[in-house]
């Protein structure tokens, strides 16, 4: 039973994630979504453009202050993929600085109406905990309707 749960869950990982534009993406990849999530969600590639994201699994030993090291065939497989699949999203222009999603111009506009308290609550900690507001952050949904900041 338990790994008949595992192997949906993996599929459900695995699933398109439905981006912010309205189109679908690429499945995510096992390695990615099992590496990423560990520590954050498994951003959609489309948060960023694929420099970026090639910069970051560049620099995983210094990830913004951790080691997010994987073995070179899980980082191999992952750069595969992200350069197979360069889907930014629309609103995603040049790259933020740092390549941190939470300092572009695009998260920055849609989060201008969060109070600077919010992203101080316990339960949200930074911007970077998207899956503190959107319910469906680690299934890439991030729509405006469905969000809950927690008090």
């Amino acid at each position: 039973m338990r790994t008949r749960l595992s192997l949906l869950a993996l599929s459900l990982l695995a699933a398109p994630f439905a981006q912010a534009d309205g189109y679908r993406a690429a499945p995510a990849l096992p390695q990615y979504v099992q590496e990423c999530s560990t520590c954050h969600i498994a951003y959609p590639l489309g948060a960023l453009p694929n420099a970026s994201w090639q910069r970051l699994l560049r620099t995983l030993p210094r990830h913004f202050g951790s080691d997010a090291s994987v073995d070179p065939a899980t980082l191999k497989a992952i750069s595969t993929w992200v350069d197979a699949h360069p889907q930014t999203w629309k609103r995603v222009g040049e790259a933020p600085p740092e390549d941190r999603i939470t300092r572009s111009a695009w998260f920055e506009r849609k989060h201008r109406e969060v109070a600077p308290a919010t992203w101080k609550l316990a339960a949200v900690r930074s911007p970077s905990n998207c899956a503190a507001c959107h319910p469906r952050a680690e299934e890439g949904d991030f729509d405006e309707h469905r969000v809950r900041i927690p008090r």
